[in-house]
């Protein structure tokens, strides 16, 4: 990073959280259950199906899931109790100096059916009191509409986000919370990382496969239909907060080719366009023209209805978000190779890197590259709206936590953050995750640690849920205090670190 390197002046410096991994209270003041209060953790399960779930939801796991005398540890039903501990968090993040915090409304708390035609009081008044709080202290909201956790109620009544009848649902929901909050809230963002719908249709879109025999027709109708109410959305924020700024939100999935065989390269762009395709439909307002040999090579064809195409064409997106952790190798011949052990949707592993404990490839250079490449594709402003890393820390003896592997993580992120704005790209902000630790989404697990504070909670719910100030706390103090200026070594590095391995 060169000397001359300055972050912008207003740049949102935070961190970014979900409602379905923080507030808990699942049955508090009128709020239903989502699609993500299904999700449980078995500590005696084998690691390697902790995944399971995520990737592949039952009809049984649903109905186990509603059955009140259950008794099967649900941790996103819990969260960290953010609902009722939320000022005592912002004040936690004012402390630190944030700028921004990117969360989520729980569609549920609003809407506690999903259908329903007026909205649960209640729960506006929640969101009313968080968002004022983080006013008072000079916090950005950013906020998501739709975080992995449509109302359950929705898959027994409608079905899934394949049946039209769900843009609807979404729109007004949507125009509720616009209408509520136009006066707190300028940065919104429609779906989180909508282009993992292909690797996760439970959590995206209420996809449950026994239902889907043609399962990738069912994800693609599925992306339609939440692509029309992204657009949908964006017109009625336009509308409704006319100085507003509504983006679309992908995971960013870096791939490199696995080797320079022509075959590789070539793979590698193939795999790339699973997830471009659903930021170029959102920036672009159109299907790009490599999606017909895409559908049609997965024998899928789209019902689009009549004034579907110039919905999407007149309401684009005015900034991309991504989420960023990780990179994957691609190859032609994938089967051949030694896989990534733990990154999300697998991939083959990279010999240069470094990897967590969960198996998550390390590369922080590659975070300038996606920047570029998103910005020269889009030429929109970017928003880094998740970047962390997950870990199990060791509360000392004298209750401290000493996470210099976390710092180090985010160093060097941040670094090469600093560079692609010094390559041309429009960053608006980073909002690291998550600022107080939560529930994981994949895992479901607490003790899967992102936050510079650490929460007392184990994976089965017990501790006292106190919060305290980690090593990484002061740290990014004093990098938001610098405006990114100030970004002092650690005294242990990734490489040193126990928490990672090769």
């Amino acid at each position: 990073m060169t000397e001359k390197t300055k972050f912008p002046e207003h740049f949102l410096w935070g961190g970014a959280a979900a409602a379905m991994q923080i507030e808990g209270a699942h049955d508090a003041d009128g709020r239903g259950l989502s699609v993500a209060d299904v999700y449980t953790f078995d500590p005696e399960l084998d690691k390697k199906h902790w995944l399971d779930q995520w990737h592949m939801m039952t009809h049984a796991q649903v109905e186990e899931a509603l059955d009140p005398s259950g008794t099967r540890n649900y941790p996103k039903r819990r969260g960290n109790d953010f609902y009722h501990r939320y000022q005592e968090d912002i004040d936690l993040m004012a402390e630190m100096g944030f700028k921004a915090y990117r969360t989520s409304i729980s569609w549920s708390r609003i809407f506690p059916n999903g259908d329903e035609s007026e909205p649960n009081e209640q729960g506006l008044v929640f969101y009313d009191k968080v968002f004022d709080a983080l006013l008072a202290k000079g916090i950005e909201p950013v906020i998501s509409l739709c975080h992995y956790d449509m109302p359950l109620n929705l898959l027994k009544s409608h079905g899934d986000w394949t049946n039209r009848g769900l843009i609807d649902l979404f729109v007004h929901y949507a125009e509720t919370v616009f209408n509520r909050y136009k006066d707190k809230i300028k940065y919104w963002i429609t779906f989180n990382e909508m282009n993992c719908l292909k690797h996760h249709p439970y959590a995206s879109a209420g996809i449950i496969e026994e239902n889907h025999p043609h399962l990738e027709q069912a994800k693609y109708q599925a992306a339609h239909h939440q692509f029309v109410a992204s657009a949908l959305a964006v017109k009625a924020c336009h509308e409704i907060i006319p100085d507003s700024k509504i983006g679309c939100m992908i995971s960013y999935l870096l791939l490199y080719p696995n080797t320079c065989h022509p075959e590789d390269v070539l793979e590698c762009q193939k795999e790339e366009r699973v997830s471009f395709f659903f930021s170029d439909v959102q920036t672009r307002g159109a299907y790009p023209a490599y999606a017909k040999r895409m559908l049609e090579e997965k024998n899928v064809t789209l019902d689009i209805q009549p004034g579907d195409e110039e919905i999407l064409l007149e309401n684009t997106a005015d900034f991309v978000a991504l989420s960023y952790y990780m990179s994957n190798n691609a190859s032609a011949q994938a089967g051949e190779h030694e896989k990534a052990s733990g990154n999300l949707v697998g991939g083959i592993k990279n010999p240069y890197l470094l990897q967590n404990q969960w198996g998550w490839q390390i590369d922080p250079t590659g975070m300038r590259y996606a920047l570029n490449v998103l910005h020269d594709r889009y030429e929109k402003p970017l928003f880094v709206v998740e970047n962390g890393m997950g870990a199990v820390d060791t509360v000392e003896d004298d209750g401290s936590v000493n996470d210099d592997y976390r710092i180090d993580y985010l160093k060097r992120h941040i670094e090469q953050m600093a560079e692609a704005i010094e390559d041309g790209v429009e960053l608006m902000g980073y909002t690291a995750w998550g600022p107080i630790d939560m529930i994981s989404a994949s895992t479901s697990q607490a003790s899967k640690r992102y936050g510079f504070v650490y929460v007392d909670q184990d994976d089965l719910g017990r501790g006292t849920l106190d919060r305290s100030r980690k090593k990484s706390f002061d740290w990014y103090k004093k990098v938001i205090e610098s405006n990114g200026r100030e970004l002092e070594q650690p005294a242990e590095t990734l490489e040193q670190s126990h928490t990672v391995e090769k």
